[in-house]
């Protein structure tokens, strides 16, 4: 085997790896082409959506549950470490490692009776517990600040380095983004990432092969609020302000039209998603304006003609062509 054929094997043994590493390096020359701070920012909010999007991704896609609260999660991870921080000066990256460990047992405690359910049921325990915090974000003014919400809260830093503008916090989030990615690429790949994925198909299926399916389902509802937990901390210091605006029940709803736009089950096509559902808004006053419609229509056209989503049912489209064509080619030559 030639080294042309050597290559041609590494690069297709090793090319989800690849992949990571390139959009690492486009991510790394990105600030010197987006010099605009608004569209940075912009960026930077996909970077925090994507972390939340793919834990949600983890849970709808591959454990083949709904959850209609997952911005409950990200509002307490936001709140968490805003609290810790502004109100009582605990230390920013100490109080983001608490917030993420009281989500995932907050997660526990909810996950082993609600994931009982199914369908709709599960759907309506989840917008329920989005809408509890949601309330508790306002009216418990003393220490949330109510509607006005707390402000104060120190950014970032780490070794001398401050993350206090967008082009230091771009590096940051995209870094905890790429890192969520790995780990969900190679969470899919694993053996329990098959068992999630037959979870998804078939319970029963699933148990006979030898799934544990309460457990699998708890413990991806679990990893999924941390991650939402992660990027509401990351929200809070980037922003130095929380109110309790995005973290309502319809931004839960967002979350997973970009989870089904992207593809249920489909981690790169996350964040294709969740990039279309955030800048949508910001490129005419029109989407923004009728953002709520918007969304709707595109949640029902996807789910009618791409039900698998868009990049995924794209790339089916597209083997299918090729498919055809390659039988009509052999067909015509014999």
């Amino acid at each position: 085997m030639g080294t042309w054929g050597k290559s041609k094997l590494f690069a297709l043994r090793h090319r989800t790896g690849l992949a990571v590493w390139v959009l690492a390096v486009i991510l790394l020359g990105t600030p010197l082409v987006i010099t605009n701070p608004y569209n940075l920012g912009i960026l930077n909010l996909i970077g925090l959506y994507v972390i939340v999007v793919l834990g949600l991704n983890l849970f709808i896609g591959y454990a083949g549950q709904i959850s209609l609260g997952h911005a409950g999660f990200f509002g307490l991870g936001a709140y968490g470490s805003a609290v810790l921080t502004a109100t009582y000066n605990f230390p920013a990256w100490p109080a983001m490692a608490l917030t993420a460990v009281v989500m995932a047992l907050l997660a526990l405690a909810l996950g082993v009776p609600t994931l009982r359910l199914s369908g709709h049921y599960l759907a309506m325990a989840t917008l329920g517990f989005n809408y509890v915090v949601h309330a508790i974000f306002v009216q418990w003014d003393q220490v949330t600040g109510g509607p006005s919400g707390l402000s104060g809260i120190p950014p970032l830093s780490l070794c001398g380095l401050t993350f206090d503008s967008d082009i230091k916090f771009h590096y940051l989030v995209w870094t905890a983004a790429l890192l969520a990615l790995t780990l969900c690429l190679n969470l899919v790949r694993s053996g329990v990432g098959r068992g999630l994925a037959a979870l998804a198909q078939d319970e029963v299926a699933a148990a006979t092969m030898g799934v544990n399916v309460q457990r699998a389902k708890v413990l991806v509802f679990v990893l999924s609020a941390v991650f939402a937990s992660v990027a509401g901390s990351l929200y809070a210091h980037y922003f130095g302000y929380v109110n309790p605006v995005p973290f309502s029940i319809f931004k839960s709803l967002d979350l997973v039209i970009m989870v089904v736009v992207g593809g249920m089950g489909s981690i790169w096509g996350t964040l294709f998603g969740v990039g279309l559902i955030t800048i949508m808004p910001h490129l005419l006053d029109f989407f923004e304006t009728y953002m709520d419609i918007i969304h709707g229509l595109i949640l029902v056209v996807i789910l009618l003609f791409l039900p698998q989503g868009f990049i995924t049912g794209l790339v089916d489209l597209i083997k299918i062509r090729l498919a055809r064509r390659r039988l009509a080619g052999s067909g015509s030559e014999s």
